[in-house]
């Protein structure tokens, strides 16, 4: 299967040298872009996100046990205690749908249900206190609050469906785990795992902390030391590691987290690229123009809608990113409910995770996973434009 994914890959790039027309200036442009978005991306993400999330991911898959995971993700979890977990950690984690993709992956491969783990990587992304905090404050308390409601109670629907969806699978996947040989006895008491992957998860918040729209206020206040709190954090990390690992967990652990980079950072890049070709940065025009967008996403017809849903679903926005573009959009004539449909499905979807997602619990679930995403965003979208005008 490797060969052949090399071979279409030399074949696809011979293609592209031989026939695409980068004589035009509009191909030329949106080569650009798709460069430009990649880069962007590298200096405002990878370091302060991607990298965190992945050591996260591999900590999950070394320290985490599998009795553990089953226990509070898995297929025969309890049901309430499962999905309430996974669908409010986007409060914890501001992480965007590219960042959350180590972590679910980590979740799902040491044995977590797909019900709670969909619920999880949708939620990740999609319930980010601070971005619901500048919605409400830009583009206004409604749409904050609608943003807000909207996510947590598709994080619920999204997993209990894909849990519904694969229930057959799943009894499978748990009935391999009943052979499962018992873990080996912990070397260290519980706490110290707790503490350390408590540190993992704050440099990860730190690291990827944004800057606020206005100077002022807490968020401001924290993003204005956020680096003295990294620094600390990691010096603390390294503290953890020296006292309470052995050498051979530590590689363990580097092994695991470069495991998930060799699966997901092609994916993603690849993606970024696509998308930058396609759709460009905010304000930057590409293959497909902006006023286009625009001009689909007025009123608060189906259409609009649906249209509003699957293009957050293929853009990629980073974190916060998505308010300013819906700023400018809503000024520019988009509707009320079409731009909920594109909040509540940009964010948690992008072209560059579905590659990821994909590689992850396959085709079919992915497509599943995505369509009841924007399904839901579409029907969310129509109703809210339906209450507010």
């Amino acid at each position: 299967m490797k060969e052949r994914t090399y071979l279409l890959l030399i074949v696809g790039a011979f293609l592209a040298a031989y026939y695409v027309p980068w004589g035009s200036p509009l191909i030329r442009q949106s080569g650009l872009e798709a460069f430009m978005m990649l880069q962007e991306y590298a200096r405002e993400h990878v370091l302060t996100c991607l990298i965190p999330a992945l050591f996260i991911a591999g900590a999950i898959s070394v320290f985490v046990s599998q009795a553990a995971v089953l226990k509070y993700f898995g297929a025969e979890a309890k049901k309430i205690l499962a999905y309430s977990v996974a669908s409010v950690s986007g409060t914890i984690l501001a992480v965007c749908s590219c960042t959350v993709l180590p972590l679910f992956a980590g979740i799902y491969m040491r044995g977590g249900g797909i019900g709670p783990a969909t619920a999880f990587l949708y939620s990740g992304p999609a319930i980010n206190v601070l971005a619901i905090v500048l919605t409400a404050r830009i583009l206004g308390w409604k749409l904050g609050l609608a943003r807000a409601l909207g996510a947590v109670g598709f994080a619920f629907i999204v997993g209990l469906a894909m849990h519904f969806i694969y229930l057959k699978e799943e009894k499978a996947r748990v009935a391999g785990t009943l052979y499962l040989p018992e873990e080996e006895a912990k070397t260290r008491p519980l706490w110290n795992e707790v503490v350390y992957m408590a540190t993992l998860v704050c440099i990860l918040i730190f690291a990827a902390w944004g800057k606020p729209a206005q100077p002022v206020g807490f968020w401001m206040a924290v993003w204005s030391v956020k680096w003295y709190i990294t620094i600390g954090f990691l010096v603390l990390l390294g503290l953890e590691l020296g006292s309470w690992f052995r050498k051979e967990e530590m590689v363990n652990w580097g092994q695991a987290s470069w495991g998930f980079a060799k699966q997901i950072l092609p994916l993603l890049f690849g993606g970024v690229l696509v998308a930058g070709f396609l759709l460009g940065r905010p304000g930057h025009p590409a293959l497909i123009p902006e006023h286009w967008i625009q001009s689909l996403v007025g009123g608060n017809s189906l259409w609009a809608n649906l249209f509003a849903s699957v293009s957050g679903a293929l853009m990629y926005f980073a974190t916060l990113t998505e308010v300013p573009i819906l700023q400018g959009l809503i000024g520019s004539g988009m509707g009320q409910g079409p731009a909920l449909a594109l909040l509540l499905a940009g964010p948690a979807l992008s072209l560059p995770s579905m590659l990821v997602i994909r590689s992850v619990i396959g085709t079919q679930k992915m497509l599943v996973y995505s369509g009841l995403v924007v399904v839901l965003s579409t029907l969310a979208g129509l109703i809210y434009g339906a209450l507010v005008t």
